[in-house]
């Protein structure tokens, strides 16, 4: 088959292009270009970007395919940093990946790489994806077998044409074997390392970034730091500086540690108190994608994870008329955050997810 593969100059991408040209597929490598302007030229240097594309294209000539670049600049500010930016605003934390899957990766650039003559869709996610058979008429969405590496959480959010179109050849990998495998390769000083940021703030400064996009006076305007009695603490830089669990930087002093437990956009105040403080029992999920499943009537039991290391925890999810979900956990979870996903899994199924809104 002619495979597209996303590849990013890491060795997960470059490992599953390496795998379907083994197994005889017609394969082509695309990229995306998604990298905003920046007027310090922190986030995308000219020269960083270009050194980044000359070894990627390095990598596909090492595997004797053709590269292309797709520019996604627009869809990608429209789609990912500008709900980005706004979802800081309002006090919350955003997880851009989970956007950025369903709507530029496996939508946009799948969409360029059919008109580019891709009959599959590939990349380096550790996942997998089982077809329908006489259990189920839907593909279904699974964790990987690697539990380090899995990255099902980050792609609650394909439809299921979206499955249909993709693969996940390092689904039944271990990380460690891809690692070795890259070690003994010529380009392997090529290779993009491992980057535990987001891709479009390498170094992890997302209230500078927000700073420079919107201007200081939105997201660096001081405000109180404020106790569960509404004592005035301290003073914070700015509530984009700040996310729920948060301990360092608090500038408090005390013979206890505090903890951020809610930031208050409207008010510009962040809540701080004690680490029991940050329990909660129930959250409210909206933006709600059931991928391998139907949506369902009634509530179901589920394990459901809320950040990405969090280690899922069985709960109840309550379907609500609105088309959200009550997930009433069977223990309280630490440090819920609004902004971020809440996934439902049935064992190594995904059965969806959709992003917090409230708790309780």
């Amino acid at each position: 088959m002619r495979f597209a593969v996303a590849m990013s100059g890491g060795v997960d991408s470059l490992r599953t292009a390496a795998i379907l040209k083994a197994l005889g597929h017609q394969v082509m490598g695309v990229s995306m270009r998604i990298q905003p302007e920046s007027s310090s030229g922190r986030w995308c240097a000219a020269s960083l970007h270009a050194r980044r594309e000359a070894d990627l294209a390095r990598l596909a000539q090492w595997l004797s395919i053709p590269l292309m670049w797709v520019d996604l600049r627009r869809d990608f500010d429209e789609r990912v940093l500008k709900p980005f930016e706004e979802t800081y605003r309002l006090g919350l934390t955003p997880n851009p990946c989970v956007l950025c899957n369903p709507l530029v990766k496996f939508g946009a650039l799948l969409d360029h790489s059919r008109e580019m003559g891709a009959e599959r869709f590939a990349t380096g996610h550790y996942a997998r994806i089982d077809p329908p058979d006489d259990s189920s008429t839907r593909f279904r969405l699974r964790r990987a077998i690697d539990p380090a590496k899995d990255q099902s959480y980050f792609l609650y959010g394909l439809t299921q044409a979206q499955l249909a179109a993709s693969c996940f050849p390092l689904g039944e990998s271990l990380k460690r074997d891809v690692v070795t495998w890259s070690q003994h390769i010529p380009v392997a000083g090529l290779l993009s390392g491992e980057s535990q940021e987001i891709c479009f703030i390498p170094d992890g400064d997302y209230h500078g970034f927000l700073a420079e996009r919107a201007g200081k006076t939105r997201y660096e305007m001081a405000g109180p730091i404020v106790d569960q009695e509404g004592r005035v603490l301290g003073e914070h830089k700015g509530i984009s500086a700040y996310t729920i669990g948060q301990r360092r930087g608090l500038g408090i002093a005390s013979t206890a540690p505090f903890y951020v437990v809610a930031i208050d956009a409207a008010s510009n105040t962040v809540r701080v108190g004690r680490a029991e403080d940050l329990r909660r029992g129930e959250i409210e999920v909206g933006a709600v994608n059931w991928v391998s499943v139907e949506a369902p009537l009634e509530p179901l039991s589920a394990q459901v994870r809320i950040r990405n290391q969090h280690r899922p925890a069985p709960a109840l999810v309550i379907p609500l008329d609105t088309g959200r979900v009550t997930v009433r956990f069977d223990e309280p979870q630490r440090a819920v955050t609004p902004g971020q996903a809440a996934v439902f899994y049935d064992q190594d199924v995904v059965l969806g997810g959709g992003i917090i809104q409230s708790y309780d």
